[in-house]
């Protein structure tokens, strides 16, 4: 998936290929650690060879088995994940004080980047409300119809339901870190890979949830391809407000 690094006006986009997980993650740390208040911004594109996150909740019960697969307990947020080759990682490496973002609006940009990235290759993208990432239906993956489940309007005296999955597969993946205002770690898009390892967690800390990829969702296409919209998708969710 390597490909030249190329920027926007508001941030520099960078094709890493395939990397090991822990030093891209240190590199995060590092690179957020060091930024000044005229750093610009970096989006990181990536995948990784096969391993397990878990975040900063993350309980032992929701890694079932993880075998022969690499578990590495990170700082993000959210529960247990998996990363392998055939996923698009983005890591969005963004001044937040200085775009003007509050951390649960760049989740919303976030996981709006992916469904406008599905919505590219003809898939229709859901949230769910209670639950970050995004979902396709498995009986109509390309239809539109508005889900019962996704989030809604709360008044006061309502409380934020349990999150419901009944007929959703889950295609992309979100934890975030903030530190000193700025955001690192991001969302993962799955697009052809072996979903087995999903078998031996709990996804995302939630038992029996299905994941898919866009393969198994009928559309064959590239990762670089997916990598390049996804990146072009981002870099217009992410720039600052005015």
């Amino acid at each position: 998936m390597a490909m030249p690094s190329v920027s926007t006006a508001t941030l520099a986009i960078r094709h890493l290929g395939l990397v090991d997980y822990l030093p891209t993650w240190q590199a995060m740390q590092e690179f957020t650690a060091q930024r000044l208040g005229d750093t610009p911004d970096e989006l990181w594109l990536c995948q990784h060879p096969p391993v397990f996150t878990q975040g900063v909740a993350g309980r032992d019960e929701h890694l079932l088995l993880a075998g022969d697969i690499p578990v590495v307990r990170t700082n993000r947020g959210g529960q247990v994940t998996y990363h392998g080759p055939g996923q698009v990682v983005a890591y969005p490496l963004i001044d937040l004080k200085r775009g003007g973002f509050f951390v649960k609006e760049l989740v919303y940009r976030l996981e709006e980047a992916v469904i406008k990235t599905l919505l590219h290759f003809g898939l229709t993208g859901h949230r769910v409300a209670g639950a970050a990432g995004v979902y396709l239906q498995l009986d109509d993956p390309q239809g539109h119809t508005r889900l019962p489940q996704r989030p809604q309007i709360k008044t006061l005296d309502t409380a934020t339901p349990a999150p419901d999955f009944d007929g959703l597969g889950k295609v992309a993946a979100l934890g975030i870190k903030v530190s000193r205002h700025c955001s690192y770690h991001g969302v993962a898009l799955n697009v052809a890979m072996d979903l087995s390892p999903y078998q031996r967690i709990n996804p995302c800390g939630h038992a029996g949830l299905k994941t898919v990829d866009l393969s198994t969702m009928g559309v064959d296409v590239g990762l670089s391809e997916v990598a390049h919209v996804l990146g072009q998708k981002l870099a217009l969710q992410l720039t600052p407000r005015t």
